[in-house]
């Protein structure tokens, strides 16, 4: 195995065509960090961290490839490296307590690549590292947010437009407005997409625990696969389980856990039906996997928030509880993931489908990077 030699990245920002809102923020832009890791003999693996602010991130890259650089490319070692320094030991300081969120989004990067190149080196696609089989993956897009002029009926009709590319499933942003129009958002996307595809609700953790029982009773009559982050980031597994208990449609959670830790009290609860730990955001691929092989012991289905050109191997390598990942049907909701790959897992009527390629199988743009690069 070879040693680390290198590490660089590429921050990149698009501009979106429309400012957009859901619950919880509003953007004018997208962004992400491409991370290339080289090893000593030739090897080079590439990650993608899906966070932001992007300068106090690509700074912890740098930080954490002066500890790991020289290390066997090795991604549980480095892994374990990197996430030491998280905590204080008689041996070596500690990274200050405010930034642990931002090290294990740069850590993400790192973890990728790492993987990205072990199956380089080996010749395979991760998800056949992982002992999984080429299968087709089904995906679901997001739609529906909050726009200036925006109505139940456009955003219902922008859902629509997924289904007739071939989408089964479908997701529609919430919690924004007052409830009566929330119902009408979700009543106007049911009736547009019709009875068989099936209908996901995030509402960015806009609720405490009344309302987003109010809500999930108000919207279950229009078959819901799940209501997603349904309330404020303090409250905890105990309350997602009270929620459980009132709601009649399921819940999904975790995009926003920084580690395993936490999300394995979402799951071990019994509140969540859907794990959505995104490794991109944070941790990387070695946590997601983790999280992984623990919701498929407790009956959780995992659906990976974003990357999912990275994390539908995952979702491959798990036949009984990988369920799904998150795509953007649009491309003016996400420029670069529908312009920065020159290859990566096809999008097909719904489903990835991976290819043999060795790694995650992605190629990137480079005139595109350079073109955007922050």
């Amino acid at each position: 195995m070879g040693k680390i030699k290198s590490i660089k990245t590429h921050p990149v920002v698009a501009p979106l065509q429309r400012k957009q809102k859901t619950a919880y923020e509003a953007r004018e832009d997208v962004s992400i960090i491409i991370v290339e890791l080289q090893t000593d003999d030739g090897i080079v693996g590439y990650g993608k961290i899906n966070n932001t602010p992007l300068k106090d991130i690509v700074g912890w890259v740098e930080k954490l490839s002066e500890i790991v650089i020289g290390m066997d490319a090795s991604p549980v070692a480095v892994w374990e490296k990197m996430f030491s320094h998280t905590a204080p030991a008689p041996d070596r300081g500690a990274f200050p307590r405010s930034s642990r969120a931002l090290v294990t989004a740069a850590m993400a990067g790192i973890d990728f690549a790492l993987w990205d190149a072990l199956g380089k080196r080996a010749n395979l696609p991760v998800f056949r590292l992982l002992g999984g089989e080429n299968r087709p993956v089904m995906a679901y897009s997001t739609g529906g947010y909050y726009v200036e002029g925006g109505t139940p009926e456009s955003a219902a009709a922008e859902i629509a437009k997924f289904v007739e590319d071939g989408y089964k499933a479908v997701k529609l942003k919430g919690g924004g407005s007052p409830l009566q129009n929330e119902i009408a958002r979700v009543r106007a996307t049911r009736e547009a997409i019709g009875p068989d595809v099936k209908l996901m609700v995030d509402v960015s953790g806009a609720y405490d625990l009344e309302d987003a029982i109010e809500y999930a009773r108000a919207i279950a009559p229009y078959d819901i696969t799940w209501l997603e982050e349904p309330m404020h980031w303090y409250l905890q597994p105990a309350d997602y389980v009270r929620l459980a208990q009132a709601s009649p449609v399921p819940i999904a959670h975790g995009e926003r856990e920084w580690h395993r830790f936490t999300t394995r009290d979402f799951i071990s609860s019994g509140a969540i039906k859907y794990v959505q730990f995104d490794a991109s955001r944070h941790a990387g691929f070695t946590e997601g996997l983790r999280i992984a092989h623990f919701a498929d012991q407790c009956g959780v289905l995992i659906a990976p928030h974003h990357a999912p050109e990275l994390q539908c191997h995952l979702i491959a390598a798990f036949p009984r509880c990988g369920f799904v990942v998150e795509a953007h049907g649009l491309p003016q909701r996400d420029p670069i993931w529908h312009n920065v790959f020159t290859d990566r897992a096809q999008l097909k009527d719904g489903y990835f489908h991976l290819s043999e390629k060795p790694g995650f199988g992605v190629e990137f743009d480079w005139d595109f990077i350079e073109k955007h690069r922050a």
